[in-house]
């Protein structure tokens, strides 16, 4: 959400949108990653130090 202040505006003004700004955000669900869910997936065949190692060594 945004909210645009212009110099002439009011305490009031200002206020009000503050607070809907503050509901907004209250409304919003909170989103969580969930890197757990990732553990496992990928079957290598190597060890990964070894994979990592051979990509560094590409560029040479």
């Amino acid at each position: 959400m945004t909210v645009v202040v212009n110099s002439n505006s009011t305490p009031e003004e200002i206020n009000t949108a503050l607070e809907a700004l503050q509901n907004a955000n209250d409304k919003e669900p909170k989103k969580h990653f969930n890197a757990f869910k990732y553990c496992g997936v990928v079957d290598l065949k190597e060890d990964p130090l070894l994979i990592q190692k051979a990509m560094r060594d590409e560029w040479e």
